[in-house]
């Protein structure tokens, strides 16, 4: 079944924008939904309809005993009712055309009973095709605080003023959209609260694409176990990446159980989270990997902006006045790849003219506790980091939480304003809501965290923002894709094993060892006579995916003596493993000079569909798991910044006098592949290339692996 595209604004519009309101099961008993939804509902400045047939007044309204009794058709409907009650209210909404429904009540397929499953699948094609858009079922409601609406029975934070970096929350759980929403309580804006529930019509992806177009919302949190259809979630990022909306998610659930039964090292490191990950970063959202570092990270990002200096180029400046907080910065910003660069010419004579001997006039800068009484050191150390444009943003630390930081933070506050960079604040007090909080999370310029961790996660996904772009690759010519499609529809085996998958290989430019197919010990000897010693021997079956487990490889035979030797050894291990009309022989192939070993595969994900994963690889792929995953097919650009970002990328840079890994050939190697990858999608399960031999220029694919559909 084809997935539909992402709501469009309009279409979900009076649902969550409503006019007016009516609340189905109003009820003037206390603890009731219908009357604790009518109480959050002071403050919206739209007609709120209570409808009950038994009528009366309930705080104050008029209740009506019908919905066809209502005087107008109202936009949004809040159903307060029991399961029992719900298809038939449903149907009524729908034939008067009111335009969304926030559905309450729960016992629908979050039961995963079947005749409760049916039920719901039922309400989702009531409403289908038509102009009435769903909410729920089991679901808290929605808030949306530009219009004071708190459509919801749950308890919410007081609709209050918003500021340009109000933040859009879209989650499932309705306890995690109260959570992340009381960041009110601190001083951060929030533009919008809304939970899904079991998003029988509205999902999460609906919500974000709606979000990415509301004026009122700067940046998005999205929070979720899962959703149904992965790739309507990539579209919506894709709009609100469109738009210049940050969106920060944070998935739950991010067991890799179902990469245990892959075939290939690549299918065990391209498991569900992992793809999320890949696709919806690809798309230019922010993934974070704990629920804390949701609302900061997005609070940053909408005050952030995009950063100013050439991309890649620019760091950030620190300036305290403890040199422990400042070795702390130091190590985090290392464990989180963000450059902290040493000052230079103007900015170092700033620096040295306004920090103390014994204090550090370098990044991170100690102006020392001299602070205490002269505070001109601090900001103009402050405003030599924000003048230059090697820093993109400055880094402060709150480190106590009274009126010692007033005459400081109306200095942070000028120095925003006038350089237009954002400042990170690390709040290190202990006293999480001390004085002066509020105000640093009010300031547009000054963006608040309570974690170093987070801090720099947050700013290192800002200064990478784009960082994977590319140009458009060019198609593959039709010969060679077309060539490779036959072969895989008429292979004999699920398994193509290595001589026939690097056949398939070669023609997308991957480059690949020689070798010759042995049937024999003598033709072992003549073939690696032929192609030149030291040379490896290595059966050849569809049965033997990983051939290092069975024990079917030799290494660094020298002589025609090994060779023999070896041949005998090889098959009967291959024997061992599978019958002999199995095993097509004996690989012979040159040794391949020692460089630095890297891995690159492919998974077909059923739910974001083609992603290749590489990194360092060998036999310790699996173990120490330092690969990157992007969606096929990407750019040579895109290749490159992710094996930058690679924990042992210094490797690829020559370590212990070994030559450098040419980066430009790596990536385009790795392109390539993709592009084979998205060619063949559909006829391929997984693929690994393991290893990929780089030394100085030279990338030499040694094995190979395809599985079929």
């Amino acid at each position: 079944m084809e997935t539909r595209a992402p709501y469009a604004p309009a279409d979900l519009r009076r649902l969550l924008h409503p006019a007016s309101i009516a609340v189905i099961g109003a009820s003037a008993r206390e603890g009731s939904f219908g009357l604790r939804t009518i109480r959050n509902l002071r403050g919206f400045g739209g007609a709120i309809l209570p409808v009950n047939p038994r009528g009366g007044v309930i705080e104050g309204l008029p209740c009506h005993p019908s919905l066809a009794a209502l005087p107008l058709v109202p936009d949004c409907a809040i159903v307060a009712l029991g399961r029992d009650q719900v298809e038939q209210t449903l149907a009524d909404c729908i034939a008067a055309g009111v335009g969304g429904v926030i559905l309450y009540a729960s016992g629908y397929a979050e039961t995963r009973k079947p005749e409760l499953v049916a039920m719901q699948a039922r309400l989702a094609g009531m409403v289908a095709g038509t102009g009435t858009r769903l909410l729920g079922p089991n679901c808290l409601g929605a808030t949306n605080y530009r219009i004071g609406a708190r459509m919801m029975f749950g308890r919410m934070p007081e609709p209050r003023a918003l500021d340009s970096a109000a933040i859009g929350i879209v989650t499932q759980s309705g306890s995690v959209s109260m959570a992340l929403a009381q960041a009110m309580e601190r001083g951060v804006a929030v533009s919008h609260a809304i939970p899904v529930g079991n998003a029988a019509d509205v999902g999460i992806a609906d919500l974000i694409a709606y979000l990415a177009e509301d004026e009122g919302c700067r940046a998005i949190a999205a929070v979720f176990e899962g959703v149904e259809h992965p790739r309507q979630l990539a579209q919506a990022a894709a709009l609100a990446a469109r738009t210049g909306k940050p969106l920060v998610i944070h998935k739950m659930a991010a067991s890799e159980a179902g990469a245990e039964a892959a075939l290939s090292h690549t299918g065990a490191l391209a498991g569900d989270h992992a793809a999320y990950r890949a696709v919806l970063e690809a798309e230019g959202a922010v993934i974070v990997e704990s629920l804390d570092a949701v609302m900061e990270t997005a609070r940053f990002l909408a005050k952030a902006g995009r950063p100013q200096g050439p991309r890649g180029k620019t760091g950030v400046g620190v300036v305290l006045a403890s040199g422990g907080f400042g070795v702390a910065a130091a190590d985090q910003a290392a464990a989180a790849g963000v450059p902290l660069p040493q000052p230079e010419g103007a900015t170092a004579e700033r620096l040295r003219a306004h920090v103390p001997e014994f204090g550090a006039a370098r990044n991170p800068c100690d102006v020392t506790a001299m602070a205490l009484n002269d505070d001109s050191a601090f900001e103009q150390s402050a405003d030599a980091f924000l003048a230059d444009p090697a820093y993109a943003a400055l880094l402060v630390v709150y480190p106590y939480a009274d009126a010692f930081g007033a005459t400081r933070f109306e200095g942070w506050k000028r120095l925003a304003a006038r350089h237009g960079k954002p400042i990170a604040c690390y709040w290190a007090s202990e006293w999480l809501e001390g004085e002066g909080v509020q105000r640093l999370e009010a300031e547009p310029g000054i963006a608040t965290f309570r974690s170093l961790p987070r801090l720099f996660a947050a700013i290192g996904a800002w200064l990478g923002q784009g960082s994977a772009a590319g140009g458009a690759l060019p198609p593959t010519p039709p010969a060679i894709r077309d060539a490779a499609t036959a072969t895989l529809r008429t292979a004999p085996d699920r398994v193509l094993a290595e001589r026939a998958a690097k056949a398939l290989l070669a023609p997308y430019g991957i480059p690949v060892v020689p070798e010759r197919l042995a049937r024999t010990a003598a033709e072992a000897v003549a073939a690696a006579t032929a192609l030149g010693f030291p040379v490896a021997l290595k059966a050849e079956s569809p049965d033997i995916p990983h051939k290092t487990e069975a024990g079917v490889i030799r290494l660094n035979l020298g002589d025609a003596a090994s060779v023999a030797a070896a041949f005998d050894a090889v098959m009967d291990r291959a024997l061992a493993a599978t019958a002999a009309d199995r095993i097509a022989g004996v690989l012979v192939q040159p040794m391949v000079p020692r460089g630095v070993e890297m891995l690159m595969g492919a998974r077909i994900n059923p739910a974001f569909g083609p992603l290749v994963a590489f990194g360092f690889g060998g036999v310790m792929a699996e173990l120490l798991r330092d690969t990157a995953l992007l969606p096929a097919p990407f750019s040579p650009a895109a290749a490159a910044a992710a094996l930058r970002r690679l924990k042992g990328a210094a490797l690829l840079d020559g370590f212990r006098g070994a030559p450098p890994v040419d980066i430009d050939a790596l990536a385009g190697t790795l392109s390539r592949f993709s592009r084979f990858v998205a060619d063949q999608a559909e006829l391929v399960s997984e693929i690994d290339v393991n290893p990929l031999i780089c030394l100085g220029q030279s990338v030499t694919a040694v094995d190979a692996l395809i599985v079929r559909r």
